[in-house]
């Protein structure tokens, strides 16, 4: 939040369980490690830290970029971790170590959100480039660039089966893409403005959009 704290919250009665401080500045995103242990939070002070979600202590501060740090997102064998940042690059470190593994650019502008295929192999981001990109990313090898959104991409989401990505843009519409052609399949416009997160849901049957329109669409 921007009052430079994380909190971990009990979904079942939504008490606060833990506060975490220790950000110099505003959080922007924060992201699960798959086993539930460790928490990734990325700030206005240019860093991304991991966190201990047991006790709220701090593990690693890593540092890389020279912008805010937008998106952090967590690999599927929790060994990596990608996050794009306000210098239009994105980072993938090395959990274990901390070591940054590779800086991919091509993005023209803010990288707003990141996303890890189920299988890990690939990664997709967003930008206010108003693209979405899809890497490769063990060589850090740009694959695809998906252009057909009018406004800032404000959020990417690999659907459970790897084989569609969402997008959602201040454009006011969601896209629905097939990875491996790069091809558009749909353009849902429901929204009156503004797209700013997407999710599908674990069988991804279904969709989930949320807007400055204030409303959340389930497609």
């Amino acid at each position: 939040a921007d009052d430079r704290t994380v909190i971990i919250w009990d979904a079942n009665n939504c008490k606060n369980l833990i506060q975490i401080e220790g950000n110099i500045s505003g959080v922007n995103s924060v992201c699960w490690s798959p086993d539930g242990n460790y928490l990734a939070s990325g700030s206005w002070d240019n860093t991304l830290i991991i966190w201990d979600a047991n006790s709220g202590k701090r593990l690693k501060t890593l540092e890389g970029h020279n912008k805010d740090v937008i998106s952090v997102c967590w690999s599927p064998n929790g060994k990596y971790l990608a996050n794009g940042s306000e210098d239009n690059t994105i980072i993938i470190w090395d959990v274990m170590s901390g070591k940054k593994l590779k800086t991919l650019q091509g993005h023209f502008s803010d990288v707003t959100s990141v996303c890890w295929s189920p299988d890990g192999k690939y990664l997709a981001s967003s930008s206010y480039d108003k693209t979405v990109t899809i890497w490769d990313a063990m060589s850090g090898k740009r694959l695809k660039i998906l252009e057909e959104h009018s406004g800032y991409v404000t959020s990417v989401c690999w659907s459970p089966d790897g084989k569609y990505l969402a997008s959602g843009s201040w454009d006011k519409t969601v896209k629905i893409w097939d990875v491996n052609s790069g091809a558009c399949l749909q353009t849902l416009k429901e929204h009156t403005e503004g797209v700013n997160s997407v999710s599908w849901s674990p069988k991804g049957t279904r969709l989930a959009s949320g807007s400055a329109d204030n409303t959340i669409i389930i497609w």
